[in-house]
C-alpha cells in the first residue's frame, strides 16, 4: 500500500518544528475536491467544517489543514489561504476567489515549547513544501508532538506521528493520511497491543481499557486523531459523508478506547476522480486504509522530548 498522494490531484506538505514539538500538515487539492467531514470525538477543534455539511453552497475545497497547537493552531489555515490566493485558487465570487480551507487541530502543548504554535507562516511554508511524492511519515508535520497511551499523562505515553496508506480494488483507489494523538492504545490487525501507557515504575506498557475498568480516575485531556481520506471515485457530498463515517471504523479497529470525551477525532473525506464505485465498498476500503495508516504512524515515529517510540522501546527490551 502507498499513501494519499496516489490520488491524482493531491499533494501533501508539512512544516516541522522539532524544538517546539509541533507542526502543520497540509493536504492540497488546488484544482478542487468534493468534500465532507465526520466528527466523532467529543473535544474537536475545527475551522470551516460547517461548510462541509449537506445542503451548503460551496461544493469543493482547495486544501485540508491538520495542525498541532490546540485551538491556537487553527491560525495555520490563514497561511494556506494566502498561498492558494496567490495561485488564483478558490471559490469564485466574481472578481475574487476565496480559498476554502477546512482545518482541524490536536493538542500537543504539554511537550516541547508551548509558546510556539502553528501559525500562518508555518501553514504557508507547508504549502511551499508540498509535493505529490511519498507522504512523509512519523514525527513530522502535525504529528511532530503526537503521542498515544496517555492514561498516566504525556510523559508515560509512547511517541506517535503521522502515517499514510492506500487500498485498491480494480481502478478504484481509496487512501488515508492520519495524525495519531490518541488517549487510547494502538493495536495491530491481529489485535496485538503495539503502544500503550507505560507504567510509571516498571516502564512496561499496559492496556488503557483494563486500567480504566480497574480503577476510577479522570481521563487525560489533550488528545485527538485527525484523518483525511481521498479517493479517485466519483462521489457527492452525501456519499462522502457516509464514507467518512465508515472510515472511522478504521480508528475503532486500531485505537482503543477511541472517540472518548478527551479526544477530538475527525475524518475528512475527499473525492477527486470520476471512477464509478459503490459507496459501501469505498467506505470499507477507507476503513482499511485508515487502520493501516494508524499503524504506520506509530511504527515510523521517533523519540522526542524524552518520550520513546515503539522502535526505541523494542530496542531496549
Amino acid at each position: 500500500m502507498g499513501g494519499v498522494t496516489e490520488i491524482e490531484g493531491v499533494k501533501v506538505g508539512h512544516y516541522t518544528d522539532l524544538d517546539a514539538a509541533t507542526g502543520v500538515t497540509v493536504v492540497l487539492t488546488e484544482e478542487g475536491a468534493r468534500a465532507a467531514v465526520e466528527v466523532r470525538g467529543a473535544a474537536p477543534g475545527t475551522r470551516e467544517t460547517d461548510l462541509l455539511q449537506p445542503s451548503r453552497l460551496v461544493e469543493e475545497v482547495q486544501a485540508i489543514v491538520l495542525a498541532g497547537g490546540s485551538a491556537f493552531g487553527l491560525d495555520a489555515a490563514g497561511g494556506v489561504m494566502r498561498y492558494l490566493e496567490e495561485q488564483g485558487r478558490g471559490y469564485s465570487t466574481g472578481p475574487l476567489r476565496v480559498p476554502i480551507v477546512p482545518a482541524a487541530i490536536l493538542f500537543d502543548l504539554l511537550i516541547g515549547n508551548p509558546d510556539v504554535r502553528p501559525d500562518a507562516g508555518m501553514g504557508y511554508q507547508a504549502c511551499l513544501n508540498a509535493s505529490a511524492g511519498p507522504v512523509p511519515e512519523g514525527s513530522v508535520g502535525a504529528g511532530t508532538g503526537a503521542t498515544v497511551g496517555k492514561f498516566y499523562g504525556p510523559f508515560q505515553a509512547v511517541k506517535s506521528g503521522q502515517g499514510s496508506a492506500s487500498c485498491c480494488y480494480g481502478n478504484l483507489v481509496v487512501a488515508a493520511l492520519v495524525v495519531v494523538n490518541a488517549f487510547g492504545d494502538i493495536y495491530d490487525r491481529r489485535g496485538k497491543l503495539i503502544a500503550g501507557p507505560r507504567h510509571p515504575e516498571t516502564g512496561l506498557m499496559e492496556c488503557t481499557a483494563d486500567l480504566m475498568l480497574g480503577r476510577s480516575g479522570p481521563g487525560f485531556p489533550g488528545n485527538t486523531t485527525l484523518g483525511v481520506v481521498a479517493t479517485n471515485g466519483c462521489f457527492n457530498r452525501e456519499a462522502l459523508g457516509k464514507i467518512a463515517q465508515m472510515a472511522h471504523n478504521g480508528l475503532a479497529r486500531s485505537i482503543w478506547p477511541v472517540h472518548t470525551m478527551w479526544d477530538g477525532d475527525i475524518i475528512f473525506s475527499l473525492s477527486l476522480g470520476e471512477e464509478e464505485a459503490d459507496i459501501s465498498l469505498a467506505g470499507t476500503m477507507a476503513a482499511e486504509a485508515v487502520a493501516a495508516a494508524v499503524e504506520r504512524a506509530i511504527m515510523a515515529a521517533t523519540p522526542l522530548c524524552g518520550i520513546p517510540s515503539v522502535k526505541d522501546l523494542k530496542n531496549n527490551t
